[in-house]
This record gives structure tokens, C-alpha cells and sequence, in this order.
């Protein structure tokens, strides 16, 4: 199931939106991802000499003569932080704000699965700068919070702000004190046009123990593939607001070549910092994105 994006802005509601992309996601899973948390804790772990001996289950020692200790659910839970790019190059096609509004609604149902899960989610929305960031809760008058201030956000048009996901994601590493998944959705283009800055930030995010998952978000058939009609064509950087006038066909080899190398380039150092990497195409399944997600949960248990 694709995404129609230019009806999810006209009318649509995030809110009933995402809870129906997520209850209809979980409907086409073969296996549920999920485990069930009690009240009181959240699981039982066998007991470790050295280990505390202040959570061991006293009753479950009296039928089986064997230790075990109760993880809580601030320990098995997980917290995570949403990280929106809200460069004016997200709002890209401008018919649609495409690459925006299709961060906006995978956010927004990636929120609405963290709180079923009671995990614990915060949202920061960002371009040159940090423009709002969230406390980080798992209630469901959170989520409602976090919902409105996406809501808003889809309502937004291009304000010609550029990127600097570097000074961000720098941030947020010291900012999160407790282990954390950090999922960022951006289309990766910096206005410093300096990947080595990019990349030092997510190192400092992995250096303090912090897991991240990257949607590169993008339209691929025009910003890869370069896919327009050979004719003459008037190119504006939805940023700097730069014109140049061109026919594609003149330069579509050479231009496909060096996004290329970027794209490899960004998909090699991701790996290299053990990031999960994940191409997000608008014009695909959504899913793709809540699938990557589960992956990713299942791993940090």
C-alpha cells in the first residue's frame, strides 16, 4: 500500500491516520512483534551471582528453587527519539510537500506504536536549527501532544530554512542521558555540503551508546534518477532559491553518476557506525518503514 499524498494534506487527520496504518500493518503480520507487559513488571530474568538481589521473585524461588530477578518496564521499555527535517528541500515535490508530509504520517504512526507498546517517545522538528523538541513519555495525553504538533506541522508551507542535521543530532547526544533509539527522517542534504560533519554527529550519537535508525527520504525517480522529459526545464533549490535554467537529457548521465557516489557514500559510513540505513521512496510502501522499525526494536531487546 502506497501513500496518497496529496489527499493526506487536504484532509486528512493524523491522528485517525496513523492508528489506521498501524492497526492495518499489524493485521498483515504473519507473527506479532509485540510481548505483553503486566502492571507490576514486565518479565523475569534468571538471577546472576553479583547481580542485586533487591528485585529477586521470592515466590517464584518458593515453587522453583530457582533465582530469578523482575525486570521492571523503565528497564525493558524503550525510549525514543522522532527527529523530523523541516528543510524547505523536505517539501519537495512542491505539488504534494511530498518528502514532509511522508515523514510526517511514518512519525506519526511510529509514535502512535511506541506508546501501544508503552514505550517512551519525544519528537524534535529541526532544519538550520532545533524549531521544537519534546519531553520524551510514553502516556496516551502525550501522544495526543505530539499528534497536534505533527498535525501543525502538515498544515506548514516551505520556509526557506536550509539544513544542518549535524548541530542537531550533536545536540540530542548530549541532551538523552539514557540509552535511546534516535530514528531520523531527512533527505541527508546539508547546506555545508560537509558529509564528514554529518557523520561526526552520529558517531558522537553511537559513542554514547544510542542505537539510530536513518529513513533517507527521498523522491527517487527525479532526485536519483533524474527522471524528466528531455526538454528545457527552469531548476530552483528550494533552499537557497538558486535558478539555473537546462535540459535534463544534457547532463542526466554525469548527474546520476555523483548522486550515486553520495547515496553509496551516505549507505557505506552508516554501516560503517553500525546504523541501520533505510532508503524511505514517497512513492512506495509505507510499511517499509514500520517493518525497519520492528527490526530494529527486536534487536535491542
Amino acid at each position: 500500500m502506497t501513500l496518497d499524498l496529496d489527499s493526506i494534506r487536504q484532509t486528512g487527520n493524523l491522528e485517525l491516520l496513523a492508528r489506521q496504518l498501524v492497526e492495518g500493518f499489524i493485521t498483515g503480520l504473519h507473527k506479532s512483534p509485540y510481548h505483553g507487559f503486566s502492571v507490576e513488571f514486565a518479565e523475569h530474568q534468571l538471577y546472576n551471582s553479583g547481580d542485586s538481589t533487591r528485585h529477586i521473585d521470592w515466590k517464584v524461588f518458593a515453587r522453583t528453587d530457582r533465582l530469578y530477578s523482575k525486570r521492571y518496564e523503565e528497564e525493558t521499555n524503550l525510549r525514543c527519539q522522532l527527529l523530523i527535517d523541516n528543510s524547505s528541500s523536505m517539501y519537495y515535490p512542491a505539488e504534494n510537500n511530498g518528502k514532509i508530509t511522508f515523514s510526517i504520517l511514518c512519525a506519526a504512526s511510529l509514535a502512535y506504536l511506541l506508546q501501544r507498546q508503552r514505550d517512551a517517545v519525544g519528537l524534535t522538528v529541526f532544519s538550520d536549527s532545533v524549531e521544537m523538541m519534546s519531553e520524551v513519555k510514553s502516556t496516551p495525553t502525550h501522544l495526543q501532544k505530539l499528534l497536534g504538533n505533527m498535525q501543525q506541522l502538515l498544515r506548514q508551507e516551505p520556509q526557506g530554512r536550509e539544513t544542518n542535521v549535524a548541530q542537531v543530532i550533536h545536540r540530542i547526544a548530549e541532551k538523552i542521558h539514557k540509552r535511546s533509539l534516535v530514528i531520523l527522517f531527512s533527505d541527508m542534504f546539508s547546506h555545508s555540503g560537509n558529509m564528514d560533519e554529518m557523520f561526526a554527529a552520529l558517531q558522537h550519537l553511537r559513542h554514547n551508546k544510542h542505537e539510530a535508525l536513518v529513513f533517507h527520504v527521498t523522491h527517487l525517480a527525479t532526485e536519483l534518477d533524474f527522471d524528466f522529459e528531455d526538454r528545457p526545464y527552469r531548476f530552483i533549490d528550494m533552499e537557497s532559491k538558486a535558478e539555473i535554467k537546462l535540459n535534463p537529457g544534457q547532463i542526466r548521465e554525469q548527474y546520476r553518476k555523483q548522486m550515486q557516489e553520495f547515496y553509496t557514500d551516505l549507505k557505506l559510513r552508516c554501516m560503517q557506525l553500525k546504523i541501520d540505513f533505510i532508503e524511505a521512496n514517497i512513492e512506495q510502501d509505507y510499511q517499509k518503514v514500520l517493518t525497519s522499525y520492528l527490526a530494529k526494536r527486536g534487536k535491542m531487546r
